[in-house]
């Protein structure tokens, strides 16, 4: 298991999952845009969307309709953006989606900047975020 992807979605790695079912991990971007940025990861290696099997998929887009529930609820975002980038601009060589809480004013282009002065990189907070969605994700019917 070299894949750092695999490594996150299978616990092999410290990180601050969120909500996980069978085929699929939801964890905090240890560098997030904004507070409640979520990666959602496959459990089993997949490197591109088109070779995901049927329940990863449906997996997939039901953890994202929650976590974007959840983001709705707790961070009350202008809005919410689902992206995921495949082939040379897949930092883990593992499919992930990005979703990301953003506000009025945002450039969606200052999402890939490698400004350092959007993240948040106090763990505390990474932690307090944890908490609250990992709670409110619990308490979705």
């Amino acid at each position: 298991m070299n894949c750092l992807g695999c490594k996150l979605a299978n616990k092999k790695e410290d990180t601050s999952i969120v909500y996980e079912d069978t085929y699929v991990c939801c964890v905090l971007d240890h560098s997030p845009y904004n507070e409640g940025h979520v990666l959602i990861l496959p459990k089993a290696h997949f490197r591109f969307f088109d070779e995901l099997d049927e329940h990863t998929a449906a997996s997939l887009v039901e953890a994202t309709k929650k976590v974007s529930k959840v983001i709705r609820e707790l961070y009350r975002p202008d809005g919410i953006t689902i992206c995921q980038n495949g082939g040379a601009f897949d930092e883990l060589t593992h499919f992930h989606m990005h979703v990301v809480p953003r506000y009025e004013g945002q450039n969606f282009a200052k999402f890939y900047s490698e400004d350092e002065a959007n993240y948040i990189e106090d763990r505390c907070k990474l932690e307090a975020t944890k908490r609250k969605m990992e709670k409110a994700l619990l308490e979705l019917p």
